[in-house]
């Protein structure tokens, strides 16, 4: 009997993936736990490897098409054997899942004006994986008063076909997919899809007239970067955040001289022991956790129509990677010493440049730090990792002239930059939280010294 191969879960997040490339030829022959397919999450790449000994049969799946996860992508067997799509995913490639209200669970009817109508347990089934509302599905069965399974399908027959990412973008943006010509395999939305519909000014209730942009001549193309996997994703969510955000950035410049001689003490005491020495991205990562605390509204996140104060802080540290920005997740990081957070931090950063971090790492996030101040940079406006409400921005350290007590002296200053949502935090409220960070900067001997070991 043929083994089934098929794109397995990597971490509780990842929903679906994009096929990157094919290892091994259809029809060759595979040892198991041999690679023969590479996957790329929104996260990093993978590779699914061989179930069994045999040949490979391949299904009808394409370089760049996005699939979700445990679809069965091939079987090994014999020779002659042949890839069938099951029942499944015969469905699948017809229909798509679309957002809409949950259905409850175990309830058999639906109300419907002038009476109730019944749907059958399949079609309650199918409903639910496919989370439709069976109160916007015709029914066909017992005279019109019952749904069945047929009616779900062709409802959902007729709706856009879409990637769950363009679902999600639809979401959150209020866009109507009906307006958008999807681009993808099978004229399916795609996320870019949803994107050029968003810079065209397709936006609910309003149409604006954009001037087409000149389009560059072959000659004048130097390199055309496909906006997926990684990229793709950067791109989604900071599309997302700008248009569904109220942005609000407040500016502080603080004197980080005493920040700097401290680190400069760690480096001589630490260093050895703990075989590794303390960056300002682990003191600053402390700092925000000690802040927090003390303000919880800044780890909040809205969600529906409520806003949620989440107790664990969870320090989302923002990394370049050749494959692009992500975001290791610190957790609990107010509990854990100094220590524990650079050995935490030095380890996601290398797992991360590497392309071998697990997705759930890169989730959970409550607020999120990014620095730019090894590339020279002052000052910058960060956006807002969402569901989040606020990101700290953390500028280079440079000596100034400034005045102290009447006198012109140097001292190493550093600006913050704290972007929030204004929808949950207020400017006053987020200022004194930005101020007390800036006091911890100044003054780390006050703090420090209780989480060094």
């Amino acid at each position: 009997m043929a083994e089934e191969v098929f794109i397995p879960k990597f971490g509780q997040t990842v929903e679906e993936v994009t096929l990157i490339k094919w290892r091994v030829e259809d029809g060759a022959k595979v040892e198991q736990g041999q690679e023969v397919l590479d996957v790329e999450t929104d996260k990093a790449i993978f590779s699914v490897e061989a179930t069994a000994d045999g040949y490979i049969h391949i299904g009808p799946y394409k370089e760049g098409e996005v699939l979700p996860v445990v679809t069965v992508v091939a079987i090994i067997g014999e020779a002659g054997d042949q890839f069938e799509l099951k029942e499944k995913e015969k469905q699948a490639e017809k229909v798509t899942r679309v957002p809409s209200a949950a259905i409850e669970e175990g309830a058999p009817a639906i109300a419907r004006q002038g009476g109730k109508v019944f749907a059958s347990p399949r079609a309650q089934r199918l409903a639910r994986d496919l989370k439709v509302n069976l109160s916007q599905v015709t029914p066909t069965g017992s005279g019109g008063t019952r749904i069945t399974e047929k009616d779900v399908i062709a409802f959902v027959s007729r709706l856009p076909r879409m990637t769950p990412v363009a679902q999600r973008m639809a979401k959150e943006t209020g866009i109507d997919l009906h307006e958008i010509t999807g681009t993808g395999p099978r004229g399916r939305v795609t996320r870019g899809d949803v994107e050029n519909a968003l810079n065209r000014g397709i936006v609910p209730g309003q149409t604006l007239a954009l001037e087409p942009a000149q389009k560059p001549s072959e000659a004048e193309l130097l390199q055309r970067i496909p906006l997926k996997g990684v990229r793709g994703l950067i791109a989604e969510r900071m599309a997302i955040s700008v248009h569904t955000t109220a942005r609000v950035t407040l500016g502080m410049e603080v004197d980080a001289t005493e920040l700097v001689a401290i680190r400069e003490g760690l480096k001589a005491r630490v260093s050895e022991t703990w075989g590794f020495t303390p960056g300002y991205n682990d003191l600053l990562g402390k700092m925000v956790a000690t802040a927090l605390r003390k303000f919880p509204y800044m780890n909040a996140r809205l969600t529906g129509e409520a806003i949620e104060v989440i107790s664990a802080i969870n320090i989302g540290m923002a990394t370049d990677t050749d494959r692009g920005l992500l975001v290791p997740v610190i957790r609990d990081a107010d509990k854990k010493s100094l220590r524990q957070f650079g050995i935490e931090f030095r380890r996601f950063i290398e797992q991360t440049r590497q392309g071998n971090i697990s997705p759930d790492d890169l989730t959970g996030g409550t607020f999120t730090i990014t620095n730019l101040g090894l590339f020279e940079v002052d000052y910058f406006t960060p956006i807002i990792n969402l569901p989040e409400a606020a990101i700290l921005g953390v500028g280079r350290i440079a000596e100034k002239v400034v005045p102290v007590e009447g006198q012109a002296v140097i001292r190493k200053m550093c600006t913050l930059s704290l972007t929030f949502d204004h929808r949950l935090v207020d400017g006053a409220p987020a200022a004194r939280f930005l101020q007390y960070i800036k006091s911890l900067i100044e003054k780390p001997e006050t703090w420090l010294v209780e989480i060094i070991e």
